[in-house]
């Protein structure tokens, strides 16, 4: 017996063809205008300069300069500073940020937890906070002039300037866990919500404990969710700019170069564009191989 094959019509095929990129199109548009267009603008301003030609009052024209631009800004002194500060911030403000952020979404997912709708909210507000005004907030708090947190200390005997060059890196630290460790925790959270109810029964079951079964069972199953808030922080660490940019109006210890981001800011309102794409490109290109390589090595862990 044999079969006849109905032929699909070619707008049927094209329709199919066609229908994943429809249904990519809101992430696909955006992305490639708010991030590949400037990207590649960037990259193409930091290939050329600007030069002055017929003296003073000449005009200017924007001549092709290769990667003479590259070289001028990795010669910099402040380019190592700023990328050792952000590597060390990011070594030691995101595993606190995310372990107490996990620790916050363990309690809330527990059996034991009351007024968990009422907690969530409380721990998301700070994320809600501009960037800003958490900022000045935060700044009030240092101030040795104004802080009650400073007074207090005082009183024990504690006298730390929390706007010195020794303590800023980590002031700064803290206002970015203050804000954030709500939104990674929602993340993880929403994670426990879908993990099924039948693995936390069989645990008990076999004796273990609320502690194990968060440990050994929930924190495993949720490790994707784990990592991606890991990933978002490391480049939220090579974005860092509004807070640093707050404290610098009141700290001497915060310079125009003191991240990269800031640093690349700083170039541009001196009219070193080029030199600016150029450091733009730059941490552009750090922050996706490093989130690569983090993906690869939690992937490898996990295999």
């Amino acid at each position: 017996m044999t079969t006849t094959r109905i032929p699909v019509a070619a707008p049927a095929r094209r329709h199919r063809t066609l229908a994943p990129f429809a249904f990519l199109a809101p992430f696909l548009i955006p992305f490639v205008l708010f991030t590949l267009v400037p990207v590649g603008y960037a990259f193409w301003q930091s290939l050329h300069r600007t030069e002055r030609t017929g003296g003073t009052f000449g005009r200017t024209e924007t001549v092709f300069a290769g990667f003479q631009q590259y070289a001028d800004v990795v010669s910099e002194p402040f380019f190592a500073d700023s990328l050792l500060r952000v590597a060390l911030f990011a070594l030691v403000q995101i595993p606190v940020m995310l372990t107490v952020a996990l620790a916050l979404a363990l309690l809330l997912d527990s059996a034991v937890a009351r007024l968990k709708r009422f907690f969530r909210l409380v721990y998301f507000v700070p994320y809600g906070i501009p960037g800003v005004v958490a900022a000045l907030m935060w700044a009030f708090l240092y101030d040795p002039r104004l802080s009650p947190v400073v007074d207090l200390l005082r009183t024990v005997n504690v006298d730390v300037d929390l706007l010195g060059p020794d303590a800023i890196l980590w002031s700064i630290g803290n206002v970015v866990t203050w804000t954030y460790t709500g939104y990674n925790m929602l993340i993880m959270y929403a994670a426990l919500q879908a993990v099924p109810a039948d693995l936390g029964e069989a645990a008990r079951v076999d004796g273990a404990g609320p502690w194990t079964t968060a440990l050994r069972i929930k924190v495993p199953v949720i490790r994707p969710a784990i990592v991606l808030t890991g990933v978002f922080s490391l480049i939220g660490t090579f974005q860092l700019f509004t807070e640093p940019q707050v404290f610098r109006a009141i700290s001497t210890s915060v310079t125009s170069t003191y991240t990269p981001n800031l640093a690349a800011y700083s170039l541009a309102a001196g009219d070193r564009y080029s030199e600016a794409a150029a450091l733009s490109v730059l941490l552009a290109v750090a922050t996706f191989v490093l989130s690569f390589l983090f993906l690869r090595l939690t992937a490898r862990r996990q295999g």
